[in-house]
């Protein structure tokens, strides 16, 4: 049976704003203003220039310099007409010019100057653990938690020791409480085991693995920072860049968060496109939100998962219980280094495809009258 899911959040309800992936490092860092030096150690090309030409081999031209605001295109009315009370994504991109690069293949960086882009679109918080944000070293991330901080923009997963990379970062919302935004990564993702943060080194926020354990470890954590009504949100990068599978380990680590922890939203990514979504006892999983912003228009391999197909996720919850009260997802389409207005055909497949995916989980998702989708929670969890 449907749940009782609106498409409109009460007026006491907590407004967030979730997104996968966001790349703003190699070609969208060099159409930006103040680019980094474009040279890359990569076995595919040797410069960041190399991907903005790809880009316009494939769709034409991509203007330069643009300003900050430029990369957002319509997800800058989205956000507008929504209004979240909180905006969080997860940067997959150091923010700094140190030439540290580490060894793996594909190294992401954006200017400290370029960073204003994340303003342009009022980000609140960055997560940070992931398999990008040490890229460029250690003094990469420093410098990134600098520029953060100098932008007010609150990060969670990545500190300068173990226990900054263990903190929430909290977001108060003015009459309605806060959100408190935990952020790990997985060995899974890609993210170097020897990333993880020490007592006396900078890293990220590393779990060893799905087990009952790390549940606990994180519920513990929780406990001691949690106050009444706060709105609990944990980021997890895990699992590959491609595939609709969701590994049994995956869903009963999220369940168990949601059932030891009581936390609200489980924000999954790592995967290059959108995953199958679930309603848990009333809250709200994402397995894989997917690729928000990247350079890869013209990059060729996998085009039947549609990587070009991004989505914005809002999710409403009631901060005295915790619960998912609504869920509009909103697809955009990445062109030009751009987020721009889909088809109407290209919107109907995403919602096939999540529907698809969401069905066996429970959920559906339909089109509203606006033409974004909805999450529905078909099944109660003891159907």
């Amino acid at each position: 049976m449907r749940s009782r899911l609106t498409h409109h959040a009460s007026g006491n309800s907590v407004r967030l704003f979730l997104c996968g992936d966001v790349m703003t490092g190699r070609g969208i860092d060099q159409v930006l203003p103040w680019p980094c030096n474009p040279a890359l150690y990569e076995d595919y090309v040797s410069s960041a220039l190399d991907y903005v030409t790809l880009a316009e081999e494939r769709n034409g031209r991509v203007p330069r310099p643009v300003a900050p605001s430029y990369i957002w295109g319509s997800a800058l009315e989205e956000l507008n007409r929504a209004a979240p009370d909180a905006r969080i994504i997860n940067l997959e991109t150091s923010i700094t010019r140190s030439e540290d690069f580490a060894i793996k293949g594909i190294n992401y960086r954006m200017s400290p100057e370029n960073a204003e882009c994340l303003t342009a679109a009022a980000v609140d918080c960055c997560v940070l653990a992931n398999n990008h944000i040490l890229d460029w070293g250690q003094s990469g991330l420093l410098d990134t938690l600098a520029t953060l901080k100098r932008l007010r923009i609150a990060s969670a997963g990545a500190g300068r020791n173990r226990g900054e990379a263990a903190a929430p970062a909290i977001l108060p919302v003015a009459g309605k409480g806060r959100v408190l935004v935990y952020s790990f990564a997985l060995t899974s993702s890609g993210t170097p085991r020897g990333w993880a943060a020490t007592e006396r080194a900078p890293g990220i926020s590393l779990l060893p693995d799905l087990s009952d354990a790390s549940v606990a470890g994180i519920a513990e954590r929780i406990a001691r920072e949690r106050q009444a009504q706060d709105v609990v949100v944990i980021s997890l990068h895990w699992g590959a860049n491609w595939g609709y599978d969701i590994p049994e380990e995956q869903r009963h680590f999220a369940h168990a968060l949601i059932d030891k922890a009581r936390v609200s939203v489980v924000h999954g990514h790592s995967s290059h496109h959108p995953k199958a979504s679930e309603v848990y006892r009333g809250r709200l999983i994402l397995y894989g939100c997917g690729d928000f912003l990247n350079d890869y228009e013209g990059i060729g391999g996998y085009e039947s998962y549609r990587g070009d197909l991004v989505l914005m996720y809002f999710a409403d919850i009631e901060p005295t219980t915790g619960n998912l009260t609504a869920a509009e997802i909103v697809p955009l389409q990445i062109r030009h280094f751009r987020l721009v207005r889909p088809s109407k055909q290209d919107v109907e497949w995403v919602r096939r495809m999540l529907d698809r995916e969401s069905r066996a989980l429970g959920a559906s998702i339909v089109m509203t009258d606006r033409g974004h989708l909805s999450l529905q929670c078909e099944r109660q969890p003891h159907d």
